[in-house]
């Protein structure tokens, strides 16, 4: 048997397993390195290797940092303040944590805005008595939905704008040339959420919320200004880009224990190893499916149906946006901007509307907790099952793909 098959095999073994959860999700995701491994598709030190992944390291320093923002009574404060905005009113609460957050996550990294905002609404959640199921996984789409709005947004942005300037044909995408779609994707991903995906998420409470609330208990309110300096010195380095994330995330997170905020065994339990075990494992598949040929399998597939750049644009977005959801987005975008720009080429067409293609699908991909950051950020904490986003999420994604397909056109024409 082919790589190519071999590797398309253990992806597809892997999505029945998370989606009927025979086994624990960790557990499913670290079957997908050892596979990978025992059948030769990587090496085992490159299978195994993503554990020190920057989004993973990003994960680790975040979800410390939230735990000292709760430990320190900041998040309770915000959420407090966040209910007397909306005066308990789950309606008005959904909307402006959605709209906040997605403003947030075109300025700043989608995932750290999200790690960091998870311990706010689940204290604003505490406060209102809304169950947190209703509120993150829209959060997490909502910062998705967000990062598409600028260049910095989001890294599959980031990795258009590099495959194209390595190209002395065309010229990078400027600054808000992204949100000419985003826009359009950001007000109605909202208001589907808002007026009906959330009806679709799980109705039953969770133990998570237990853990938060036993997690506030003994709060060391002394502590809360030291709390606040450093989310706010890890946020302006993320804008900024003054301190690489990952090195903002996991100096911030030593700083909380440096300075008390946090007791070493805290900061361990405030750690979601699903979230680290489920992402660092899925992410050999990224590098599976290029080294095994399965890209380029794919891509050929796509030329060989070019019969018009409207089909093409279709089915990038598909292709991309369904790997995605099983893939580390960056890398999803990584491997088909090349693939866009050859496809464009060959046709003797503009490769900006493909490419602005990739960039939306690699990041408004909302059928499971692996297809973005944000969306693994919160399986955990909401106690979400695999089953969930994509019953939640399908709707969300056909709405992308019909306004990408309607809007990309218009402003960015073959």
């Amino acid at each position: 048997m082919s790589h190519e098959l071999i590797t398309f095999l253990i992806l597809i073994i892997a999505i029945i397993l998370f989606f009927l959860e025979i086994l624990p999700l960790p557990v499913t995701a670290m079957l997908v390195p050892i596979s990978l491994s025992l059948t030769g598709i990587l090496e085992p030190q490159d299978a195994f290797s993503y554990f020190g992944d920057r989004w993973v390291i990003v994960f680790l320093g975040m979800f410390i940092i939230s735990g000292a923002m709760f430990k320190t009574g900041f998040a309770n404060r915000i959420g407090d303040l966040t209910v007397k905005i909306a005066g308990n009113n789950g309606f008005m609460l959904l909307f402006l944590v959605m709209l906040v957050l997605g403003v947030m996550s075109a300025f700043l990294s989608n995932t750290g805005a999200t790690a960091v905002f998870v311990p706010v609404v689940v204290a604003v959640c505490l406060r209102s008595g809304i169950n947190s199921k209703k509120m993150l996984m829209p959060m997490a789409f909502a910062s998705s939905l967000g990062g598409t709005l600028t260049v910095i947004g989001t890294p599959p942005n980031g990795i258009v704008n590099s495959v194209l300037n390595e190209s002395a044909k065309y010229s990078e995408l400027g600054f808000f040339e992204f949100s000419k779609v985003g826009i359009f994707i950001f007000i109605i991903g909202i208001l589907y959420m808002v007026f009906f995906g959330y009806k679709l998420l799980p109705k039953e409470s969770t133990d998570e919320k237990e853990a938060f609330e036993d997690f506030s208990q003994n709060l060391r309110t002394e502590k809360m200004w030291f709390a606040l300096l450093i989310f706010i010195f890890v946020i302006i380095s993320m804008a900024t880009g003054i301190i690489d994330l990952q090195v903002a995330a996991m100096l911030g997170a030593m700083l909380t224990i440096i300075t008390g905020c946090l007791t070493m065994n805290e900061a361990f339990n405030s750690v979601n190893w699903t979230t680290i075990f489920l992402f660092a494992g899925m992410l050999s598949m990224s590098q599976a499916i290029e080294d095994s040929g399965a890209a380029d399998l794919i891509a050929n597939q796509i030329v060989n149906v070019s019969v018009s750049p409207y089909i093409v644009l279709g089915i990038l977005f598909i292709t991309t946006a369904l790997l995605t959801n099983f893939m580390s987005n960056t890398a999803t975008a990584a491997i088909f901007a090349p693939i866009a720009i050859n496809i464009a080429e060959s046709m003797s067409v503009s490769p900006y509307p493909f490419m602005m293609a990739i960039a939306i699908s690699a990041s408004c991909c909302f059928l499971t907790p692996i297809a973005t950051p944000p969306n693994t950020i919160v399986l955990g904490p909401a106690g979400y099952r695999f089953k969930d986003y994509f019953i939640a999420g399908w709707p969300l994604q056909v709405i992308t793909f019909i306004v990408a397909m309607i809007i990309i056109p218009i402003f960015f024409p073959f």
